[in-house]
């Protein structure tokens, strides 16, 4: 396995399936980089869930509240550029009408018909710069004010954000994760690392099949 500053892999223990392999953080990274490090790999997650799809399915609103791929990406980067750049007095360049007191509900879950893929996706990415030089120029102490948590809770710090951050990604790349597979079957972790038992469409219709007779056994 290769290796890089960031990420060494154990070896791989003998009758160990792939979907145990874990890495493990270097040990000689400082805490900052331990944390942006994690953030990065849910935000590559997150849009490695995009590729290979069009501008309908990654719109296509699947589940009842209407959760789909490119909303995601438009909450995600509009929340970074909130947690990393306004609560630190660096606010970002762009505007955000969708997150004004008066927009409608729900407005930075979905992109509209004039918000294409690339623009979302690029918003995104735009908005991760932003925070990685927030976060570069920052101590973890330096202190910020978070308004839309209340005058009692808003006061923080960029180590709390981070790992604030990191959750909300992890969060809603899950999201990402179900919805692409209800879309066209593609499931993983991660690019290069699907972190899957391998099997073909047979072995998992059988696992599937498997647990329903399981569930199957406590319906009333």
């Amino acid at each position: 396995m290769g290796t890089d500053r960031f990420l060494t892999w154990r070896p791989r223990a003998q009758g160990v399936t792939r979907a145990c392999r874990r890495p493990t953080l270097n040990p000689m990274l400082t805490p900052k980089e331990v944390l942006t490090r994690y953030l990065q790999n849910q935000r590559d997650a997150l849009l490695w869930k995009l590729e290979g799809l069009d501008e309908y399915d990654l719109r296509r609103p699947l589940t009842g509240t209407g959760t789909n791929l490119l909303g995601l990406v438009k909450h995600l980067a509009s929340v970074e550029y909130g947690y990393f750049g306004d609560v630190f007095g660096r606010p970002g360049p762009e505007p955000m009408p969708w997150t004004e007191e008066d927009s409608e509900d729900n407005a930075d879950m979905f992109a509209t018909a004039d918000q294409s893929a690339e623009w979302v996706i690029g918003f995104y990415r735009r908005a991760c710069r932003h925070a990685d030089e927030t976060i570069g120029a920052l101590d973890l102490d330096a202190e910020g004010f978070v308004p839309w948590w209340g005058p009692e809770r808003g006061h923080t710090n960029l180590q709390r954000l981070l790992v604030h951050m990191i959750a909300e990604t992890a969060r809603h790349a899950g999201h990402a994760d179900i919805v692409r597979e209800a879309i066209d079957g593609a499931a993983g972790l991660s690019n290069g690392n699907d972190n899957l038992p391998q099997g073909d469409a047979g072995y998992w219709g059988s696992h599937r099949d498997r647990l329903q007779g399981i569930a199957d056994q406590f319906r009333n």
